[in-house]
């Protein structure tokens, strides 16, 4: 899940993110409403945490430009003032979710993580293939020979793949869907975690490559012809 923090509390934004990077998703922060602004129309995410008192352009604003794009993206509204009147205006401008603060980061990480279900086609709580078997909420995974310990980013590739429900996921969507914006687009970090995975995740093999598209976990029943030893599986 990619989210997207503007707040211009620089010690809160960075806070907000490293507790959100914890729980395995990727974060891009943005401290003031044009910075915002700019990355929210370049980038998909699937929740952008969205400060309402923003200097330059203000958060009510920038939540406007956001729900006239017709993106996907679930807004979460944060705000210093909790009042029933504050609440029904920044869900009347079309925010999807709205947080007074202080607030309990247990409760900020739930509220993303509904929203983030909100933004693409919802997944089961359990994802499986192949006798593997992805529970999101608990975050693990395990096969008959028990369970495997994955990366916060070996994890994340895997529940794409898995979710995607057999089409192909190239290396660009992963990158983008499971690392933040420092990424270097030309890393070969998505090969080599894909690499991992597969020694990881052990035999039968479950991720096949497919050759100049990226790479998929067939969905059950799904026959393939790919070539899924590992010279074919760079």
């Amino acid at each position: 899940m990619r989210i997207l923090v503007v707040e211009d509390e620089q010690p809160l934004a960075d806070a907000i993110a490293r507790g959100l990077r914890r729980e395995g998703l990727a974060v891009d922060i943005a401290y003031d409403g044009p910075d915002g602004q700019e990355k929210a129309m370049v980038t998909r995410y699937d929740v952008i945490v969205l400060d309402r008192d923003l200097p330059q352009l203000s958060g009510d604003e920038l939540c406007g430009e956001i729900v006239a794009s017709e993106a996907l993206t679930r807004v979460l509204m944060l705000t210093a003032s909790g009042s029933v009147e504050d609440r029904v205006e920044g869900l009347s401008l079309g925010a999807d979710d709205y947080l007074a603060k202080p607030f309990a980061f247990n409760e900020l990480v739930a509220r993303v993580r509904a929203l983030g279900r909100r933004s693409t086609p919802a997944s089961p709580p359990t994802l499986t293939a192949t006798e593997l078997v992805l529970d999101s909420a608990r975050r693990r995974v395990r096969r008959p020979g028990g369970e495997i310990e994955l990366t916060r980013k070996e994890f994340g590739v895997l529940e794409v793949l898995l979710s995607a429900n057999g089409e192909v996921v190239s290396s660009e969507e992963l990158l983008e869907r499971v690392w933040d914006e420092h990424a270097d687009p030309f890393t070969t970090t998505v090969r080599v975690t894909v690499m991992t995975l597969r020694k990881k995740l052990g035999e039968p093999g479950v991720i096949d490559t497919v050759v100049g598209s990226g790479y998929r976990i067939p969905s059950a029943g799904a026959e393939t012809t790919l070539d899924t030893s590992d010279a074919g599986r760079s």
